[in-house]
Parts: structure tokens; sequence; C-alpha cells
């Protein structure tokens, strides 16, 4: 039974964090490590840990707050299992995720990855949604070009992954999780279950909840991937990509009604690949707005 090194970090989530804690302790799969790495928590989290730390259910380490991906990165430092997963410590685990995803890519060595579905839910923990975008296997850098399709809490992942390509890079502040998954894609076979794994809580405060600054971080995440892999793709196939992305930044901002803003995403689609079918339905909308 190999090793599964689940890996939590953590930051003012001590309404959440023992929930998160305990969907993993549940699993019906015992050869497991538990690494939370606290990225400076002022709350009441430590508290809340010593029970867990002192019955030695977890491996702990504190750092002085750097964010979330620096943590997990702490974390990825630590660990010795032979796969690797990851959940946020304001969202829970459902039973089997471990045991179903070991015993998958143990059956399927040519699979590096294996992922599936979240249920939305709330603050108070209630489920909200089951709608999943729409997700794939195999090679998925095609598809990751699109937009980011691999959800982070439901993700299990051979640990060699991350030793011949590295962890999540530091110098994102938002979608280091896409950055590291579109990095992969160009090397690593995913495997899409249609299952639910995880509880992803929906709240105010969380980081990708400012969509602007997202798709920011996304546009570096994409001309990093094109840097690292220039012949991946032919330079159309590039050229439509970026097409595409900006026709969706374009979207977001005329849904706002920020014609000025719009324009400039169009324009930027438009110089990319001038025919993008994506890039001209946005404009027509746009155009009859004005």
């Amino acid at each position: 039974m190999p090793k599964v090194s689940v890996i939590i970090p953590t930051y003012n989530r001590e309404g959440f964090i023992q929930e998160a804690l305990d969907s993993v302790l549940a699993q019906d799969y015992p050869n497991i490590e538990i690494i939370v790495v606290d990225d400076g928590s002022t709350d009441n989290t430590a508290e809340l840990l010593r029970p867990y730390i002192e019955q030695e259910k977890i491996i702990y380490r504190y750092q002085e707050n750097q964010r979330q991906c620096v943590a997990r990165n702490h974390a990825m430092s630590v660990a010795s299992g032979e796969f690797w997963c990851f959940l946020d410590s304001d969202n829970r685990w459902l039973p089997g995720k471990l045991k179903t995803q070991v015993e998958y890519l143990l059956a399927h060595p040519q699979v590096d990855i294996v992922y599936g579905n979240n249920q939305i839910i709330n603050e108070a923990g209630d489920i909200t949604s089951e709608h999943n975008m729409r997700r794939y296997s195999g090679r998925i850098y095609p598809q990751m070009l699109r937009d980011n399709c691999v959800s982070m809490n439901t993700v299990m992942a051979r640990a060699s992954c991350f030793e011949q390509h590295g962890c999540f890079d530091p110098s994102f502040k938002v979608a280091d999780d896409y950055e590291l998954w579109l990095r992969l894609s160009a090397h690593c076979e995913y495997a899409y279950l249609p299952t639910f794994f995880a509880q992803y809580r929906v709240m105010e405060d969380q980081i990708s909840s400012n969509k602007e600054r997202r798709f920011t971080s996304n546009e570096r995440a994409l001309r990093k991937f094109q840097q690292l892999n220039p012949n991946l793709m032919p330079s159309s196939q590039w050229n439509a990509a970026f097409a595409y992305f900006y026709s969706r930044w374009a979207r977001l901002r005329l849904s706002r009604g920020e014609s000025k803003a719009t324009w400039e995403m169009l324009a930027k689609a438009l110089s990319c690949q001038w025919y993008h079918k994506d890039t001209w339905r946005v404009l027509v909308k746009w155009l009859v707005k004005r």
C-alpha cells in the first residue's frame, strides 16, 4: 500500500481546519501522512491543531506569512509519499477519495495525475451546487490553454511529477495552481474520473473571487508556458489559444459594462488571430451594447 502524502496549507481558518483534517482522517485508506503548514496564522489555529500534533496524527510546520503556494512548497519538501494530494484548509474530502485514486493509479501505471469533481458548499457547509465544468483526460494541454479544468482539492499525483518538473511557482500570487497544472500538462498523463472527491467552500474573502486579478495571472501563466514549450504547437494554434483567452477576458469586462476595457481585450484578441470566432461573437455583443 503506497504512502499518500496529504498537503494542507492553512492561514486563519480556525473555523474550518478541523473539518478538513477530520475528512482526511475518516478516509478508508490507512497509509497516509498529513502535512499541515501554518502560514503565519494569527487566530486560534495553532491551539486547535495541538491535539492532532500530540496524537501524531499530523506533521505540523509553521512559517511566517508568505502565501499559500509557499506553504504548499514547504509541505512538499517534507512529503515522503509515493502519491501526493492537496486539500485547502477550508474544504473537505468525501469518503473513499484516497482509496479510489490509489487503486486507479496502481492499475494504470501510465497515468501520472488523477482528479475529479467538486461539490460546492457555502460557509455553513451546505451543498449549493454540484455543477462542474467539463474536464478531460490524457495530455490535456490544449484544453488547459483554454481554462483550468483541474480541481486542486480532487488531485492525486505521483511524487515523480513534481520531482521532475518542479513545484508551485512562488512568484505567482494568484493562479499558482493553474500555472502548475498547465506546466505539468505538457509532460504528464491526466485521468479524469467523473466522481465527487471533494467539497469546495465558496466564501467572500477568497483570493480566487477577484476575477480580473486571476485573468492577469492566467495571462502570465500562458506566456510562461509558451516560453517553456515554444515547439509544442504550430504558431496558428498558439495564436488561437491567446485569441480565445483575450475573448474570455473581454466577455468578463463586457458583463460588467466596461466598454473601453472590453475593447482593449478585443483588440488584443484580434491581434492574435483576427478571424477567431469567439472574438467576433464578443465583438458583436459589444457593438450592440454601445
